[in-house]
Parts: C-alpha cells; sequence; structure tokens
C-alpha cells in the first residue's frame, strides 16, 4: 500500500499574540450617568479574614468570659459593641461619631450580625459604663489570644527582644490626668505620655497603659514589666530588653533582673556619673560612629549592685548647634552617650543592638497615626484608658495577620512588616458584593484583584485552625524559630 503524502509534515505556526478578545475600555466622562440602586456593595472585602480569624480564635467566648461588664445592653451585645469598635478602629476610624459613616455598610453588620449599627450616642453610652477594670481585662484578652495566634501560626520563639518606651501625645481639651512635662513638640502644653513595650520580632504589642503627663515613678514601671512578662508566651526562654533613659532606674533594673532578662538601658545624666565619665579610660572606638569609647563598673547612689557602664563621645565642633535631647551627656568638648548593662559582648556589638530599637518608635509612630491611639475621645480617664487597650487590639489583629501571611520558609530576619495604612490599601480596601442564594450568603471579589493568590492562601490556612487537645494546631508545617 502506498501512502501519497509529503514525507517532511508542516509543522503548524506559533500563535504570535494572544486569542483572548478584549472589549473596549469604560469610557468615564462628565455626562456618565449614576445612581445609588447598587445593593449589597462594601468597600471592606477585607474584613473576611480578620472576622475569620477572630471566629476560629474562639474570641467571641473569651469576651463573654473575661470581660465583668455590669451594664447589660439592649441595642447589641457586649461582643458586638467591643467587636464593632475594634474593627472600626482596624478600617480607619478612630472616632466614634465616624461609625456613621459604615453604620450600614453589609461587610461590617454582617461581621457583626445586625441590621443596622446604633447611633454613636449609644457607642458613647456603653464606652462611658465601662470602668477602668476593663482595661486590664482587654490585656488579658489579648495575651490569650497571642497564646493561640502563636500555636495555630506555628511560631515557637525562645528567644525574644523587648522594647519598652513612651511617647507624647499633646492634649487640646481638658482631659482628666493631662499634665504640663516633657513635650519638645508642644512645650508647655498638656499631654499623655504612655507606655508601650513591642516584640521586636513580631511587631506585636505585648503591653502598655495610657498614662498622666508626668514621668512614670519606679513603681510603675516594676508594674508594666511585670505584666509584660507575664504576657509572653511560654515558649520563651530568653529575654533581651531595650529601653531608653526614662526606665534608668533601680526599680526597672531589679525587675529585669528578677525576670531573668538581658538589658541595655540608656543612663540618664548625672553629676556623680559624669564625673566617672571624665576620669575613665577612653580609647579609639573604630567600629562606631563615635571618636572614642570606655567602660567601667559603678553603682549609683540608691543601686543594690555595681553595673557595667560603656560609655560613646563624640567631638564637638565649635559650630555646631545646641542639642535638646537629655539622653546625650554634654560638656564643653564632648558630647556622650552612656548605657547600663548586664550583657558581656563587646562594645560596638551593644551599640548596634541598641539602635535596632529604633524600629519601636516606626511602631509607636503606627500605632499614632494608623491605629488612632493619639485620639483620646473622651475627657474621662477611664474611658481614655478602655479606648488605648482597643487601639491596641486592633493594631495587634494586623501583626497577627501577619503571621499567618508569611511564607512557609521564613526566618525571624526575613520576617517583613507590613504597616497598617499598606495592609489597607492591599487587603482591607476590596470592594466587594455580597450575594445571597439558597440560604447560603456569599462574597464576590473582583476578577482583577491583583492579591488573590495571597488571599486565597491566607483563607486557606486561617479555616483551618482548630483547637487540640488543650491547644490550637498549628496550620503551618514549617514553626517559625529564634
Amino acid at each position: 500500500m502506498v501512502i501519497n503524502r509529503s514525507k517532511h509534515t508542516r509543522r503548524p505556526p506559533v500563535p504570535q499574540g494572544s486569542r483572548k478578545s478584549y472589549s473596549e475600555p469604560n469610557k468615564i466622562g462628565a455626562n456618565t450617568p449614576f445612581d445609588f440602586s447598587g445593593k449589597c456593595l462594601t468597600p471592606y472585602g477585607g474584613l473576611l479574614p480578620v472576622a475569620t480569624m477572630l471566629e476560629k480564635l474562639g474570641f467571641k467566648k473569651l469576651v463573654e468570659e473575661t470581660l465583668s461588664v455590669h451594664r447589660i445592653p439592649r441595642a447589641m451585645t457586649i461582643y458586638q459593641f467591643l467587636l464593632g469598635m475594634v474593627l472600626a478602629l482596624y478600617v480607619g476610624f478612630s472616632r466614634l461619631n465616624h461609625l456613621r459613616f459604615v453604620a450600614h455598610d453589609p461587610m461590617l453588620t454582617g461581621v457583626l450580625q445586625v441590621g443596622e449599627l446604633p447611633p454613636q450616642s449609644t457607642f458613647w453610652r456603653f464606652l462611658a459604663s465601662l470602668h477602668l477594670q476593663v482595661a486590664k481585662q482587654l490585656l488579658a484578652i489579648q495575651r490569650v489570644l497571642r497564646q493561640r495566634v502563636w500555636e495555630a501560626a506555628h511560631v515557637q520563639l525562645n528567644t525574644v527582644t523587648l522594647d519598652t518606651d513612651t511617647t507624647v501625645h499633646t492634649l487640646y481639651g481638658h482631659q482628666m490626668g493631662g499634665r504640663r512635662s516633657y513635650n519638645p513638640k508642644n512645650k508647655g502644653k498638656k499631654s499623655y505620655q504612655p507606655i508601650l513595650t513591642f516584640l521586636a520580632e513580631t511587631r506585636e504589642y505585648v503591653g502598655g497603659e495610657l498614662h498622666n503627663g508626668d514621668r512614670p515613678t519606679g513603681v510603675q514601671i516594676v508594674r508594666h514589666l511585670e505584666s509584660v512578662f507575664a504576657a509572653l508566651p511560654p515558649c520563651v526562654r530568653q529575654k533581651f530588653a531595650r529601653a531608653d533613659a526614662g526606665f534608668y532606674c533601680w526599680d526597672a533594673v531589679e525587675a529585669y533582673e528578677k525576670a531573668k532578662a538581658c538589658f541595655i538601658i540608656v543612663a540618664r545624666k548625672t553629676r556623680p556619673l559624669l564625673e566617672e565619665l571624665q576620669k575613665a579610660h577612653w580609647q579609639p572606638s573604630c567600629k562606631t560612629d563615635a571618636d572614642q569609647q570606655c567602660e567601667f563598673w559603678y553603682q549609683p547612689g540608691n543601686w543594690g549592685q555595681a553595673y557595667r557602664f560603656i560609655a560613646l563621645r563624640y567631638k564637638k565642633e565649635n559650630s555646631e548647634p545646641e542639642r535638646e535631647q537629655y539622653q546625650l551627656f554634654e560638656s564643653p568638648q564632648y558630647r556622650y552617650r552612656v548605657f547600663v548593662t548586664n550583657l558581656e559582648d563587646a562594645i560596638d556589638l551593644l551599640v548596634w543592638f541598641y539602635n535596632e530599637r529604633a524600629g519601636a518608635e516606626n511602631l509607636i509612630k503606627e500605632a499614632n497615626n494608623d491605629a488612632g491611639l493619639a485620639a483620646h475621645p473622651s475627657g474621662r480617664w477611664n474611658i481614655n484608658c478602655v479606648h488605648f487597650q482597643l487601639v491596641m487590639l486592633a493594631y495587634n489583629l494586623n501583626c497577627w495577620l501577619l503571621l499567618f501571611q508569611r511564607e512557609e520558609e521564613s526566618k525571624v530576619g526575613q520576617l517583613q512588616h507590613t504597616t497598617m495604612a499598606i495592609a489597607r490599601l492591599r487587603f482591607l480596601f476590596l470592594a466587594a458584593k455580597m450575594w445571597r442564594h439558597a440560604g447560603r450568603v456569599g462574597i464576590s471579589y473582583s476578577d482583577q484583584y491583583a492579591e488573590r493568590g495571597l488571599f486565597h492562601r491566607l483563607m486557606n490556612r486561617l479555616r483551618r485552625i482548630a483547637p487540640g487537645a488543650g491547644t490550637f494546631l498549628p496550620v503551618l508545617a514549617t514553626a517559625l524559630v529564634s
């Protein structure tokens, strides 16, 4: 049989372009018609992962078991009021009167399972009914949530670094607790000076409290540090701590020693310490930005024992302007940076380690500007204290979502922190449409969303969160270790 065909078959041509047909672009102009007939539309489609995480971690039951509120509201439950304010802060509304903008939002009302949010006066009455003890209970809630998040996200950090700092909130009203104290940007005005401690590895808020405008006393510092150490998960074995000159006192050092924490604190300017600096043996500092460095053992007057002090000094130029930073010692020839520590590393390594604390100042700035920490809503002290902890709970929601969003093989040094402002633009402000069919409720997002892969991965991990035998089962295979 003879087959009559070409010996060398011709290969089909390769397509030179995409065969997908694109429709003409939408032409939007001044005469484009518009209406308000769209239903079940929301700009906050990214609240779904937040609601999923809180539901899987048992947030509702935790609130109902922890909070002790004597007044029983009628418009919504205590849990709904609390979750509504936290989600509003997470979205970006730092004032209670801003809640009217999302009172009918289908996503927020769907998460809260209400038809609409009550007016702001109802939120005000509920917030005013919360006593000062509720602020401490909110800290306890965050402590339990942190433990559950670490278990579910498979975080096993045995070494952590605690950055403690204060910030200044200038007051423009007649808030209780306002004082005229250290306020370099608005001298002479009353302010608050909250105390906050962050975890350097995960950028979480560990503990803190609203403080009046006066400098915190040793007793208040000890109380704060003890609550911070108690809030750490059980897997933490070694603790490093960094603090500025506002925490330079024997009470703070004794609290660090009691918790077996390695610390480095900026020393405050005193005349005896300045005399020690002038008679110390100075050597050239080749590995730092200073001209010379030294170290010595020194015991301040009311301290229980002597500690290692390290110092750097910089030559002053004749034309150098006067500095107002109280952490730097001044003399006619030099400027000094002095630290007290119980670490035994080289001076340049300790200075580098302390300089990394600058990240905590960025976190405080994020809490002030993005989460609304500086927006104290009332003149009453108890309301402002409760609002402080609600803001920091909203801040921690972003940090905990990032722990579930991390790459499987990520190391601690590779964790990238996404601020709340950027996270809102990437993952929160998602146009979505809610639909209902056959008794089921669903959410439809745009097919043009650029982060669909990350969103799918995050939702799959969050939906796999489940409690085990006294703990939560990890949803990531690889643990995040120090």
